[in-house]
C-alpha cells in the first residue's frame, strides 16, 4: 500500500475562479496566468478549465509550447519575453506574444528573420523596480518598437508593487502620464487589482493566484465572501497515535510540552512533501472533518496534531492539510510565507489525482442547458 498522502486538483474550481475574475473585471479581457506549471497545479490538469480565458500568460517557452500542443489557439504571452535568438524563433513558430522590458530584447526582435510580425507587450517600470522601461524613456522605446518591421501590435503593460494593500494610484498616475497619447491595449492588473482596483482594469487583466483560490495578500480573511474555491487539496491520514502525560514533549527539539493528558496523532506528511517546516504549533489542520492544530516541530516525513477536539480519531483518520476547509493561506500565514509558495512547493513524490467527477458534472450540466 502506498504512503497515504496525495494532492487532489480541482479543475472546476479553476473554471469557477476564472469566471469570478471575469465578473470582477467586467469588460476586460483576461490573460489567465499559468506560470510555474499553473502555480504547481499542472498546466495539463487545469487546461480544460481555462477555455473561458482570452489568453494564457506564462514565463517559460517550454510551457508555452505545451499549451499550444494542448490545442490552445488564442494568444499566449511570455511574461519575461525572450533571451536569445533561438527564443525568438520559437516565439514566431508558436505565435507567441512577448513582453519587452529592455533594449536588448528589442534588438533581438529587430534581428529576427521572419515574415510574420511578432506581437509584443512593452513593459513599463512604473515603480516596482524589477523589469521594464522607466517612465521617462518609455515613449522613446515605444517609438523604436513601432519603427521595427518585425514587430506587430504593441500592447502596454506594467506591474504593481503593492496592489494587495491598496496603494496603486501613484503607479497608475505614472503609467497614465507616460503613456498619454500612445495607442495600444493596456494590461495592468494582477490578481489584487482584479479584485480591488477597477481603475486598473483597462483592456486586459492578468489574474494569477486567485485562479487557484488563494489570496493575493497571503491572508485568507481578505478574500472571504468573494467566493473563490480551492483548486488544490493536500490530504493524508493518521498513521500513529500517542497518549501523552503532562510535561511530556513532542517531536524534534522537544519544542511542545503537554500541559494535560493528550492524544497526539502522527500524520504522514512533512517538509519533504512540501508542507512548511516552519509551521508552528497552532497551525490549523482538519482531522475527520474537525478543525484542530499542529503541535511540535514538522519533520521531514511526519507532523503531529492535537487530537483533543476529535476524540474518535485514530489510525486511518483522514487529514486535510490544506484545501477547502483549511485554506492554503492559513497554513502559509502561520508559517510566515504565502499560499503561492506552498502551492508551488508540493513535492514530486506526492501522488496527484484530478477531480474528474466535478468536471463530468459540469459537462453534463452544459449539455442540458445547450
Amino acid at each position: 500500500m502506498p504512503r497515504p498522502i496525495s494532492v487532489r486538483i480541482h479543475p472546476e474550481a479553476v473554471r469557477h475562479n476564472l469566471q469570478t475574475a471575469k465578473q470582477s473585471a467586467s469588460g476586460a479581457r483576461v490573460w489567465a496566468v499559468v506560470k510555474a506549471n499553473a502555480y504547481g497545479h499542472g498546466i495539463e490538469r487545469v487546461y480544460p478549465a481555462l477555455a473561458g480565458a482570452d489568453g494564457i500568460a506564462l514565463l517559460d517557452l517550454d510551457e508555452a509550447v505545451r499549451v499550444r500542443e494542448l490545442g490552445w489557439t488564442k494568444p499566449i504571452l511570455l511574461l519575461e519575453g525572450v533571451f536569445d535568438s533561438a527564443d525568438v524563433a520559437t516565439a514566431v513558430a508558436h505565435r507567441l506574444t512577448v513582453s519587452v522590458h529592455d533594449d536588448e530584447q528589442l534588438v533581438l526582435l529587430a534581428a529576427a528573420r521572419t515574415q510574420q510580425p511578432i506581437d509584443i507587450q512593452l513593459k513599463m517600470n512604473s515603480g516596482m523596480n524589477r523589469l521594464g522601461y522607466r517612465p521617462d524613456v518609455f515613449r522613446a522605446a515605444w517609438e523604436r518598437a513601432r519603427a521595427t518591421p518585425t514587430i506587430g501590435s504593441i500592447g502596454l503593460m506594467t506591474h504593481f508593487a503593492n496592489a494587495d494593500d491598496g496603494a496603486i494610484d501613484w503607479q497608475l498616475d505614472r503609467f497614465d502620464a507616460a503613456t498619454h497619447g500612445i495607442p495600444g491595449e493596456r494590461s495592468l492588473s494582477n490578481s489584487a487589482a482584479v479584485l480591488w482596483h477597477p481603475r486598473a482594469h483597462r483592456d486586459w487583466v492578468r489574474p494569477g493566484t486567485i485562479l487557484y483560490g488563494a489570496s493575493p495578500t497571503g491572508a485568507a480573511r481578505h478574500i472571504e465572501g468573494i467566493g473563490l474555491r480551492a483548486a488544490m487539496t493536500l490530504s493524508s491520514r493518521i498513521i500513529g497515535v500517542q497518549t501523552l502525560a503532562p510535561q511530556e514533549t513532542v517531536g524534534y527539539g522537544r519544542t511542545y510540552e503537554v500541559e494535560r493528558p493528550m492524544r497526539i496523532g502522527v500524520v504522514a506528511c512533512g517538509y519533504a512533501d512540501g508542507y512548511p517546516r516552519h509551521a508552528p504549533t497552532g497551525t490549523p489542520i482538519v482531522v475527520d472533518g474537525i478543525r484542530t492544530r499542529v503541535v511540535g516541530r514538522v519533520s521531514m516525513d511526519m507532523l503531529t496534531v492535537d487530537l483533543t477536539p476529535c476524540p474518535n480519531a485514530g489510525i486511518g483518520s483522514t487529514v486535510e492539510l490544506w484545501g477547502e476547509n483549511v485554506k492554503v493561506d492559513e497554513v502559509a500565514e502561520a508559517a510566515g510565507t504565502i499560499g503561492y509558495e506552498l502551492m508551488c512547493a508540493v513535492a514530486r513524490r506526492v501522488p496527484v489525482d484530478i477531480d474528474t467527477l466535478a468536471a463530468a458534472q459540469h459537462e453534463a450540466a452544459e449539455s442540458v442547458t445547450a
